[in-house]
């Protein structure tokens, strides 16, 4: 049966679409770029799959579909920029079997600039085909938020910027069979700085708060009730909480490949960020010996290894480097997580616990990373010999909080 949609790029940007668009009733295709991790569930996919989703490995059938959208991941490159080449790599592949009339759409996290001066040439000469006169292309940010319940593809507003007013209005009347609603920017560079703005937005608000911990614990304040009492302003406040450290698949982004110059805010968004992991392991040494422990054979659970609660994804989660710096100091780490059944570090598997309740009791420290939904904070907090809580999840006073 042919596709109305093949969407390119099957990981966290491009598996949420395609699961929007088979709910929506597109036939859809989805081609893999990479070996990238699925954000979904199981059971997930398999629905998906009854729904009409085929995956396929097959380039030629990229040519038979009236849209796509490109979903590469971006990972940071050893310079510390976004890595384009899996993007590059899907569009000499749409390239090759492109027909007139597709509306091409980007939607993996790029750097103003990038669908005109690197997805459009690529698309052109691998083709022979012209943008906005052969076929439509446009940019649109990915705002898929993994396990949010409360915001879906249906009802989160998508914003597009074509190359052309008429390319513009292809993209629209796709993405208007998935979203209540279309924000049309003016152009792709205004689409893609859009993802720049609330990819940033959300670090720099989250190293704000990251350094208020560390600020209010140095003064002894506690910072969970200065963000509850924060929160009832009404205007000009939104509440962001602290943890430790900022995992997921959107990395912080500036403008140096395209503008030659650094967004200051984001960079220091970044250091910020990057040093809360180190931070925990400071406090839970410290926590250990004001109890008369060393560290150093120390036993030490961690629960939640994930990036984000109630999801498999570990990307970018901190739990690897604290497990890592943990280990240096000699403690014996050990974890707990429900979505993830074996996990290493540095090569080397850390033992999982079975029984949640057993092993708080009988570690010296344990340290909640990530507050998934099956634990039970309250119980927790009895069982365990002395509890570091990163979330501000547990009851107050039943924990020590960043």
């Amino acid at each position: 049966m042919p596709a109305d949609l093949a969407v390119i790029g099957l990981g966290p940007y491009g598996l949420p679409l395609a699961q929007a668009a088979v709910a929506a009733g597109i036939p859809t295709i989805g081609y893999r770029t990479g070996p990238e991790a699925s954000s979904l569930s199981p059971a997930e996919l398999r629905r998906m799959l009854a729904q009409g989703f085929r995956p396929t490995t097959s380039p030629a059938e990229l040519g038979r579909v009236r849209t796509a959208v490109i979903c590469a991941p971006t990972p940071r490159g050893a310079d510390g920029g976004l890595d384009l080449s899996q993007v590059a790599d899907a569009a000499r592949t749409l390239a090759a079997r492109l027909r007139p009339h597709t509306t091409v759409i980007l939607e993996s996290p790029v750097p103003p600039g990038t669908t005109e001066d690197l997805l459009l040439p690529l698309l052109e000469d691998g083709s022979r085909l012209r943008a906005g006169r052969d076929f439509h292309l446009a940019y649109s940010p990915s705002r898929v938020d993994p396990g949010n319940r409360d915001f879906t593809p249906a009802n989160t507003p998508k914003v597009i910027g074509g190359l052309t007013p008429a390319c513009t209005e292809s993209a629209a009347a796709f993405y208007g069979r998935l979203t209540d609603k279309v924000v049309r920017a003016r152009g792709p560079r205004e689409a893609e700085t859009v993802q720049v703005l609330e990819t940033n937005f959300r670090h720099v608000n989250i190293a704000l708060v990251n350094e208020m911990a560390v600020l209010c614990h140095d003064l002894g304040v506690d910072l969970w009730d200065v963000i509850r009492c924060a929160e009832t302003k009404p205007f000009g406040f939104e509440a962001f909480r602290p943890g430790p450290g900022v995992g997921g698949h959107s990395v912080p982004q500036d403008l140096t490949a395209r503008a030659g110059r650094t967004l200051r805010m984001a960079e220091l968004a970044q250091q910020v960020n990057s040093r809360m992991p180190h931070y925990v392991v400071q406090r839970a040494a410290a926590l250990l010996n004001e109890h008369g422990k060393s560290a150093r054979g120390a036993r030490v659970l961690l629960l939640g290894v994930t990036y984000k609660a109630d999801l498999a994804d570990q990307q970018g989660a901190p739990a690897q480097e604290i497990a890592m710096r943990l280990m240096e100091l000699g403690a014996s780490v050990s974890y707990h997580d429900p979505h993830v059944p074996s996990w290493s570090v540095l090569g080397r598997p850390v033992p999982r616990a079975d029984s949640l309740y057993e092993a708080a009791a009988d570690a010296d420290l344990t340290v909640l990373l990530q507050q998934h939904r099956t634990y039970d904070l309250q119980g927790l907090s009895v069982k365990a010999q002395l509890l570091l809580d990163t979330r501000g999840a547990t009851p107050t006073g039943a924990a020590h909080r960043l």
